[in-house]
């Protein structure tokens, strides 16, 4: 085996590992969700709260007890009575009709990077995006729940400059005595919203029951990326820190949990929305299907008893933001997680870390990838010096090996044997490039993921045409730069004595130089720069050995 068919192998194996998510994304594609109607469409029954394994003993019977359809069904582009809240960081809609969180759009995340003034929008109700955030009480007696109407003071809210916190505060009533505040709690600079429920209980009767917060979204598109990020739920508890569910698994598996200390939400490529209860408290998690096109999830909290004439008051939160890795941390155990570096995320962590450090002393995120690429490049030299070094000999062999073949012509038996005997007779090792590219594989497998999953680098800017390193390079310079390069690493390392092999070696250059055209480009970026050190590096020992075979 030559050392060419060795790098030719290990180079596909990369590309497929790579290939791997767009494979995902094909295998498990969702069909594109149906128009939804504002007729009832068939639902599953959503299983009510005496549902529960573990469950306690039956609440008294709710008045006037809603039907499946209005518990869970929200019809798209319908115009509602919303009130706005405006943060530094968040703009939102509340739906007076439930009480839920309809619109969140992040105010430092534009859709475009051409277009700062337009937000991202992670919760909306529209049909190409249906993700909305809903709540309500279940329990004995007249209750809200979130087809409920309730009344603001206000129809706009704007936190003051000087401000920490803003407070929101919707109101429900009843004939009966019974008063319910739900109130929403926005911090300066934080994604995570604080919901509180205050219940008094004016009515002459005790009263039992629960809060419920869920998650409703469609499934995504049928658009094929060359690029395969997960969107789905994910669950955390404290024996599974994190555990995704494709929207395909919910169907297949409905969560039905209790747990303590975890959260449960929907997840996408640089974004999350979670839902967290208390740590202390006993929660269901639970999942519906609506339609095959909806997917909830959402968790009820523990019995909540309140005497007559007392009040009581449940807590609970929703995260709506970016998955910035030192601020999830901090919220709740596993929510970190959601940033996902897959298998090999203790070689991603510190890539990551050191990339992030680079770019707080530098400033640019492009520069960073630069001077990571040449710390691993350092890092690596003395593997990836041995391997050139076999390279290089194998190369200075190369006559040789053209006239064995032309003397052995379709013998492949004795061509080989007289291969083996030329590598000892010359102390070449044909393996000897092999451990330290193994070696290397995985770490620039996990920097692949890093630059892939890490919201920091969303439209970060480098230079010149490079606006946004995320995307693809919109005039391809850097992918023909990266296909050249390739094609001049090929000129260092001797051909393959094989014709088969040679074509498929002059073709390579042109099939990467077309993937990597779809490829963000800060991840082309990082591909061009270890392609030029290690020309270098290769042209380096490659004439010092044929240097010192002259002398």
């Amino acid at each position: 085996m030559d050392n060419t068919r060795l790098f030719l192998v290990i180079a596909l194996s990369f590309v497929s590992l790579m290939l791997w998510d767009a494979w995902q994304s094909d295998y498990n594609q969702a069909p594109v969700a149906e128009q939804v109607t504002s007729e009832a469409p068939s639902i599953r029954e959503a299983p009510s709260i005496e549902e529960s394994p573990n469950a306690q003993p039956k609440e008294p019977t709710p008045v006037a007890t809603p039907s499946a359809a209005s518990l869970v069904f929200e019809p798209p582009d319908e115009k509602i009575d919303s009130i706005s809240v405006k943060t530094d960081v968040l703009e939102v809609d509340i739906n007076l009709l439930g009480g839920g969180i309809t619109h969140a759009a992040l105010v430092q995340y534009p859709v475009d990077h051409e277009r700062p003034e337009e937000y991202f929008s992670l919760l909306d109700r529209t049909h190409e995006r249906f993700f909305i955030h809903q709540g309500g009480i279940k329990g004995s007696g007249d209750i809200p729940n979130h087809r409920s109407s309730f009344n603001a003071a206000e129809p706009t809210y704007q936190m003051a400059d000087t401000a920490a916190e803003l407070t929101v505060d919707l109101k429900w009533s009843s004939e009966s005595g019974m008063k319910v505040t739900k109130r929403y709690t926005f911090q300066r600079g934080s994604y995570l919203i604080g919901i509180e429920y205050i219940i008094d209980n004016k009515t002459p009767e005790d009263w039992t029951g629960r809060v419920y917060e869920q998650l409703q979204r469609t499934k995504p598109s049928s658009k094929r990326s060359l690029i395969y990020t997960f969107t789905g739920a994910a669950v955390s508890t404290p024996e599974k820190r994190y555990e995704k569910y494709d929207f395909d698994d919910l169907e297949d598996a409905p969560l039905n949990l209790e747990v303590k200390e975890g959260w449960v939400g929907i997840l996408e490529h640089y974004f999350v929305s979670a839902l967290i209860p208390p740590a202390a408290n006993l929660s269901h998690f639970y999942s519906l299907i609506l339609d095959q096109t909806r997917y909830v999830v959402g968790y009820w909290s523990p019995r909540l008893e309140i005497p007559a004439g007392n009040s009581g008051e449940i807590q609970s939160s929703i995260f709506i933001g970016p998955k910035l890795q030192e601020v999830l941390h901090d919220l709740a155990p596993g929510l970190e997680l959601t940033v996902d570096f897959g298998v090999l995320w203790f070689i991603a962590k510190p890539l990551f870390v050191t990339l992030q450090f680079i770019k707080d002393t530098t400033g640019n995120w492009g520069w960073a990838i630069i001077i990571l690429t040449f710390l691993l490049k350092l890092a690596f030299y003395p593997l990836s010096a041995a391997g050139y070094r076999s390279m290089a000999n194998m190369r200075k062999v190369q006559p040789r090996m053209l006239a064995m073949k032309e003397r052995y012509g379709k013998d492949r038996a004795r061509l080989n044997q007289a291969m083996m005997e030329l590598y000892k007779e010359e102390k070449i090792n044909p393996l000897g490039g092999c451990l330290p590219i193994l070696v290397q594989i995985p770490v620039f497998i996990s920097l692949y993921w890093v630059l892939l999953e890490s919201v920091e680098l969303r439209q970060a800017s480098f230079a010149l045409w490079l606006v946004d390193l995320s995307s693809k390079d919109p005039l391809y310079i850097l992918p023909l730069i990266m296909g050249v390069s390739m094609w001049i690493q090929q000129k260092l390392n001797p051909a393959p004595i094989d014709p088969v092999q040679q074509k498929v070696m002059q073709i390579l250059p042109i099939a990467f130089t077309i993937f990597f055209m779809f490829f963000p480009s800060g991840l082309v970026l990082y591909w061009v720069v270890n392609n030029i050190l290690s020309i270098a590096q290769q042209w380096h020992i490659t004439r010092s050995i044929e240097n010192a075979a002259k002398t």
